[in-house]
């Protein structure tokens, strides 16, 4: 369970103000970061999840892709790459390479344009966190070492994976408007810690320190904004939606990030709701927005 938030913040801005006065040993010591597990229960959970959808996805389409099939064996061939790709890189670890291949096989075979736009997610999810990751270190916000896990993949890429499991109509907007979305959170809060500027409480508008969850700040509004903007450019791009598709998918997109931070003051701060959890729902609403508009 998270510390509660005022002691938590407290410890945070002192490491970060006398951090100076530490030995190198102590500085170094305090900048590490534990090592992602490679499997927790909620990892175990996730992958379940992603088994689950692509159960749903041959329980719907087995006659569309059959096993034999051409379209099914490249699809595999190119999930094993961008895993293998994926892992090698950092970007993710061993249970979060099983649950992003579970995600890219999906996308792969359903149309290679939305596995593109996967592949946008993936690309600026991993330049986001390497941005200023020494302060990030020293704010003790960074990502662990070892990449992001099963569940914080799923947390991120499961909706848009089940959108495009089940097809339901307009699922290309629904679907992206998810990866908008997890882009867009994923920018603006790894952007927001690197260059803080001045951070406010989102549900206040109070300074509060960067890395605060429900924080928001000018550099990571405009991240959230360009992450969403990415993938639906990357789609308008590949002729896979219109441009008043694409209006709807970056306004999904966006809202979603800003649910994102108000769910962390509320809930995540207090600890009532995990990090995961909170992605998870926004990538729920940025859908659920969507396909009201659409």
């Amino acid at each position: 369970m998270r510390q509660p938030f005022l002691l938590y913040d407290a410890k945070r801005r002192f490491y970060a103000a006398n951090i100076h006065l530490l030995s190198p040993q102590e500085q170094a010591r305090r900048n590490e970061l534990p090592e992602s597990r490679s499997f927790s229960i909620s990892d175990v959970l996730a992958l379940t999840f992603a088994a689950v959808i692509l159960a749903v996805f041959e329980l719907l389409h087995r006659a569309e892709f059959p096993v034999v099939g051409r379209r099914f064996l490249t699809a595999l061939a190119i999930t094993a790459a961008f895993a293998l790709m994926a892992w090698l890189a950092g970007g993710v670890s061993l249970s979060g390479a099983l649950a992003g291949s579970a995600v890219a096989f999906i996308m792969a075979i359903r149309d290679l344009r939305m596995f593109l736009a996967l592949i946008v997610v993936f690309a600026l999810t991993l330049a986001a966190t390497r941005v200023g990751y020494a302060r990030k270190q020293q704010l003790r916000t960074a990502e662990p070492a070892g990449g992001r896990t099963a569940a914080q993949a799923m947390a991120n890429l499961g909706m848009a994976a089940l959108v495009v499991a089940i097809a339901p109509a307009n699922w290309p907007t629904l679907a992206l408007a998810a990866l908008a979305e997890a882009a867009g959170d994923t920018s603006s809060s790894e952007i927001g810690m690197a260059f803080p500027g001045r951070t406010l409480l989102i549900t206040s508008f109070r300074p509060t320190p960067a890395g605060t969850d429900g924080g928001i700040s000018l550099f990571g509004t405009i991240a959230a904004c360009a992450g969403a903007v990415a993938i639906t450019a990357s789609a308008l791009v590949a002729g896979l939606v219109t441009a008043k598709q694409a209006a709807i998918i970056t306004l999904a997109g966006f809202l979603g990030t800003l649910l994102d931070s108000l769910l962390g003051s509320l809930f995540e701060r207090r600890g009532w709701l995990d990090n995961d959890l909170v992605n998870l729902l926004s990538t729920v609403a940025a859908v659920g927005i969507a396909w009201a508009w659409a």
